[in-house]
């Protein structure tokens, strides 16, 4: 039942984080684009009034015209919208999710079974301190350097340098999808925080100067346009390590943490060129095509790296009995109708290991095996590695009956049964 609940709790909680996301990327991404295609006003009234840019758009069967004020308006709206609650709803629904899907199994999916160097309550503490200490470090570099001359710069380099060093760590104290989810919740983390602690404190201190009649101090805006710009740039590579999950062949890479490093700055340099090309189309700046050149370049090199070795050839003899709906002739996988039948799992005793184990063989390691993508870096190829994830075969094969994953209908009810006797029976290794 718990098991149940806990995949009910992590789709609906994947649901709100989704749309969640989509409305905070977008709107990221439109004041982006506004604030890079803005042109000086043409309208005189307009330009009295201290507007500083303009757009005129089509979208939706009618035009629009939004204009931005360099400093404070003349009079202040009735009704002024916050863009915040995006970010927020975002970090909480995917904090929860990260609470649910791994803190809560933390001896599932932050400790590596064959190797573990913590224990399960270390794990989650120090997953939590990536979220933390990142952008601790992340928000000195920012007060140290941002603000000086060419800063910018400075602070895009010492970034990149913590995230490689962040990226390096996660990969070699947690299993691969784990490190690369983590790394992608400590930018988003970085993210969500720039919002609250920097620029919807800096407009409301922007607000109540307006309000009192006093100077507007063009410091706040400099600063909250500074972190939004980060936050862009943080955008594609946070996106790719969530979504890396689903690729077991990206996380699972000895050098995981160097995949993850190259996939990031591939995204970030795609960004650049989708930032810049909105001033190249009003001549401030010249065409940004090496960025996506550059972006494109890293991501053909990581394919041709992680190209898969062509497999060795294997003879094939006939007698042996095929998988689920095939039968073996002549050396030949021809499709027949009739039952399968496991060997070597009829004739072992009931609730035993070898009851399993050849079933297991057929159905399970082609996608948990150090010697295949291993999927959640789960991996079956001894008896202490399936004992090891005990509880979590249960839930899947037997409460849940999701696996094998895509085909579920490949396992018996019989097998189903044997895998129930055996997690009933202790779990034996042997």
């Amino acid at each position: 039942m718990e098991s149940y609940i806990l995949d009910w709790a992590n789709l609906l909680l994947r649901w709100l984080h989704v749309i969640t996301a989509i409305a905070w990327v977008g709107s990221s991404f439109y004041f982006v684009f506004l604030d890079s295609s803005l042109t000086p006003p043409v309208d005189e009234d307009l330009k009295k009034q201290g507007v500083s840019g303009e757009l005129w758009a089509l979208h939706g069967g009618g035009f629009y015209h939004p204009v931005k004020f360099a400093g404070a308006p003349p009079k202040l709206p009735d009704h002024l919208h916050w863009f915040y609650w995006e970010s927020y709803t975002t970090w909480l629904s995917g904090f929860a999710l990260l609470t649910v899907s791994y803190l809560w199994n933390a001896n599932i999916y932050l400790v590596n079974p064959t190797n573990p160097i913590m224990s399960s309550g270390m794990a989650i503490v120090v997953a939590l301190a990536f979220l933390v200490v990142f952008w601790l470090l992340y928000n000195a570099v920012c007060r140290l350097f941002g603000e000086k001359e060419g800063g910018d710069g400075v602070v895009g380099a010492l970034v990149l340098v913590l995230v490689c060093v962040a990226s390096y760590l996660a990969c070699h104290l947690f299993p691969g999808q784990a490190a690369f989810l983590l790394v992608g919740a400590m930018l988003a983390t970085s993210m969500s925080a720039n919002v609250f602690f920097w620029i919807i404190p800096g407009q409301k201190k922007m607000v109540a100067s307006i309000k009192a009649g006093e100077p507007v101090d063009p410091i706040h805006g400099k600063r909250g346009k500074q972190r939004s710009v980060h936050n862009t740039y943080f955008t594609l590579p946070v996106l790719f390590a969530m979504l890396s999950n689903h690729y077991g062949w990206l996380h699972s890479h000895p050098q995981n943490w160097l995949v993850l490093i190259l996939m990031m700055f591939a995204g970030a340099a795609i960004r650049q060129f989708f930032v810049m090309r909105h001033g190249y189309k009003l001549g401030r700046n010249p065409h940004p095509w090496k960025y996506a050149a550059i972006g494109a370049v890293v991501l053909l090199g990581v394919i041709a790296w992680l190209k898969p070795a062509p497999p060795a050839a294997v003879a094939v003899n006939p007698a042996v009995i095929a998988p689920v709906g095939q039968s073996v002739l002549q050396g030949e996988v021809v499709v027949v109708a009739e039952e399968k039948s496991t060997p070597g799992a009829d004739a072992a005793p009931a609730g035993s290991y070898e009851k399993i184990h050849a079933v297991m063989q057929q159905q399970c390691v082609v996608c948990h095996s150090a010697n295949t993508i291993a999927q959640k870096n789960v991996k079956f190829d001894t008896p202490e590695e399936v004992k090891s994830h005990a509880q979590q075969i249960y839930q899947q094969v037997v409460l849940l009956r999701k696996m094998p994953f895509g085909n579920p209908g490949a396992l018996t009810d019989a097998e189903r049964e044997a895998f129930k006797q055996w997690f009933e029976n202790g779990a034996p290794a042997r």
